[in-house]
């Protein structure tokens, strides 16, 4: 069986992190699924997706973690071809990744204590994201 939603999404801007924890175990009870996989995929090249202890201080720890390692900077090739200022934006997202795969059992996402499903915002401006949650099993 295959159910697919999608989660809208308004973003502020650069390093804005959503918990789609509770939207997702939402999907995953609605599909009615026992056994199999949620995952999850950001369309854009400018979001990322992942797991985290989603508490304060690692919202900000993140987002300061890749900025240090991708800094914002208009020496970026993408930059020198576009020079629209989130060259270090598709770099960071890159890096985390679009996607995430959860397993499900009972009908419930296997996750950790304190590991919840986020989105992170890499672009330098508000976006309507769009991510899409496929629920597979049986």
């Amino acid at each position: 069986m295959v159910y697919q939603r999608e989660i809208q999404l308004k973003t502020s801007g650069h390093r804005e992190m959503h918990d789609l924890t509770g939207e997702v175990t939402r999907i995953v009870s609605e599909s009615r699924v026992r056994s199999g996989v949620a995952q999850l995929f950001n369309v854009g090249s400018t979001g990322a997706i992942g797991t985290i202890e989603f508490e304060p201080g690692l919202k900000q720890d993140l987002p300061a973690v890749l900025d240090k390692l991708f800094p914002p900077s208009r020496d970026y090739g993408h930059e020198l071809a576009w020079h629209d200022g989130n060259g270090h934006s598709h770099l960071q997202a890159t890096m985390l990744g679009p996607a995430l795969t959860v397993p499900i059992r009972n009908g419930g996402l296997v996750l950790g204590t304190w590991q919840q499903i986020f989105h992170l915002e890499c672009d330098i401006k508000a976006r309507q994201r769009v991510i899409m949650v496929t629920v597979m099993g049986e």
